[in-house]
């Protein structure tokens, strides 16, 4: 929020977990690890349904793949169900995507891509969208023992909605 931009990645397949662990992959490849280099953790505020829901175990399995990967922690803060209007992602870009994308008939990803990277504010917001050609499989399950195995963290406060998936590297180190 602070840099003024919003990064959005558009897919000709299903919206799965696979799908946002690739976006976070995308951003922290073209532009989180250099304009945050030394950070050392990443922070996702996500809605509490979708393919990030809070109750998938297969998320939180990509997404300990993904910091695994990446090296850095990633912490997940989950808006409660029927909150996510709170989220500060919410209210500084999709309603300026939106007005956008105002009375067009979308006819091909490649319109919405054109439409979408067009948004600006007076304040200079910019957006960068990638298309993402992948087709990623619906019903994946969980690999066995992940569930009795986790590694993830999770928070004492609120645990269903806030934890860490903290690279196996950091945790043997």
């Amino acid at each position: 929020m602070q840099r003024n931009e919003g990064f959005i990645n558009l897919g000709h397949s299903r919206d799965t977990t696979e799908f946002a662990c690739d976006s976070i992959r995308k951003w922290w490849q073209e532009l989180g690890r250099f304009y945050y280099a030394f950070a050392k953790s990443i922070l996702l505020l996500c809605d509490g349904g979708g393919s990030n829901s809070s109750n998938y175990y297969i998320f939180k399995e990509d997404l300990q793949k993904l910091a695994n990967e990446i090296g850095i922690e990633i912490r997940v803060a989950h808006y409660p169900p029927y909150t996510s209007k709170y989220n500060p992602i919410e209210h500084r870009l999709f309603p300026h995507v939106t007005r956008a994308c105002q009375g067009a008939i979308f006819t091909s990803i490649e319109l919405v891509k054109s439409l979408i990277e067009k948004t600006s504010t007076k304040t200079g917001l910019k957006v960068v969208v990638n298309l993402m050609d992948k087709v990623y499989a619906k019903g994946r399950e969980v690999a066995d023992g992940f569930k009795e195995n986790l590694p993830i963290i999770f928070d004492e406060y609120l645990p269903k909605w806030n934890y860490r998936a903290i690279p196996l590297s950091s945790l043997n180190a």
